[in-house]
């Protein structure tokens, strides 16, 4: 266990495994079937982790325009816009994401930067570096653990030093290329969906090591997952699995998506990939008209039925301890 960690009030805590020089067989055959997040150390992902420094990067992506979060608190919340969306050349970017404190800034000498690449038009095109940032995906190998049909983007990210990103899940399994820089990673289980309070695909505890127990009281009862990323290492978080990042020093990373459930089940004009799948879509919709019935209940029987239907969806949907996972 690390002695940076908190966890004097968390019940369980798990060291990420970490697989040195995986292939794709190994990751394929030993590695994916098991649904668990290791971290994959030693493989190759080609010169960008000598080439690009801040210098490389500012000159590679020029004046490029990009839209960057901007926040004067390290801890960014999505839920509750704790941030501001802004627009600079990449080349101006990259050097205030490097920078501790700045010379030139929105909101106050210390804020921090994160950079979400999008699609050229965010409305109908998706996150692929070859096409945003043809010069740097020229430096960088993409593990291809996955058929190249099933590819789905491959959003280039950037954060201040100190960042930490909101508690989320994603609809499609994904590698996280560390390029540079050190991060901190936490991800939970999907069946601790009842210990993270939950506000869409996010969590509302943004403090995860300090959370307010009065507000979050079962939150301890999650089980964590944590580990390191060094420059160079991939972490693979298999789809529904909760991820918070937090960037240690100056980042630099990938992320690598791909769908690996039947193509009918994503909806097709998702171009973020982050909606939940179609069919869970409808069951949502379908669960809040049930809400709404209810309400018309008094509260004795409103409470009875909800138990009923709470209790036939674990007996009909809950998984098993047998069953597969895969």
């Amino acid at each position: 266990m690390n002695d940076d960690r908190a966890t004097s009030i968390f019940k369980t805590n798990y060291d990420l495994p970490i697989i040195h020089n995986a292939t794709k067989e190994i990751f394929l055959n030993d590695v994916y079937p098991k649904r668990v997040p290791v971290i994959l150390r030693g493989i190759d992902i080609g010169p960008c982790r000598e080439k690009w420094s801040v210098e490389h990067l500012r000159k590679s992506g020029g004046d490029k325009e990009v839209k960057i979060h901007v926040s004067t608190t390290p801890q960014m919340d999505f839920l509750k816009k704790n941030f501001v969306y802004r627009s600079l050349p990449f080349s101006t970017f990259v050097q205030r994401a490097a920078e501790i404190r700045h010379s030139e800034f929105f909101l106050s000498e210390e804020e921090h930067y994160y950079l979400r690449a999008l699609g050229d038009d965010p409305r109908k095109d998706i996150a692929d570096i070859h096409h945003q940032f043809p010069d740097l995906a020229a430096d960088i190998h993409l593990p291809e653990f996955y058929e190249p049909s099933q590819f789905y983007s491959s959003v280039f990210r950037i954060a201040s030093p100190g960042l930490q990103l909101w508690t989320h899940y994603d609809v499609m399994d994904n590698l996280l290329i560390q390029v540079n820089g050190r991060k901190r990673v936490v991800l939970f289980s999907p069946k601790e969906v009842e210990n993270l309070y939950l506000n869409g695909d996010k969590s509302e505890v943004i403090d995860i090591d300090s959370p307010d127990l009065e507000q979050f009281p079962k939150f301890p009862d999650a089980e964590r997952h944590e580990g390191f990323l060094e420059p160079g290492d991939i972490l693979f978080i298999p789809a529904l699995w909760f991820h918070n990042v937090i960037s240690l020093e100056f980042g630099v990373a990938v992320n690598v998506f791909w769908r690996h459930l039947r193509s009918d089940l994503y909806d097709h004009k998702d171009t973020y990939g982050n909606k939940d799948p179609q069919p869970a879509a409808r069951a949502t919709q379908i669960l809040d008209r049930a809400l709404k019935a209810l309400e018309e209940l008094p509260p004795e029987y409103r409470d009875f039925y909800a138990r009923r239907l709470v209790t036939r969806i674990q007996t009909k949907a809950y998984l098993k301890p047998d069953d597969s996972v895969t």
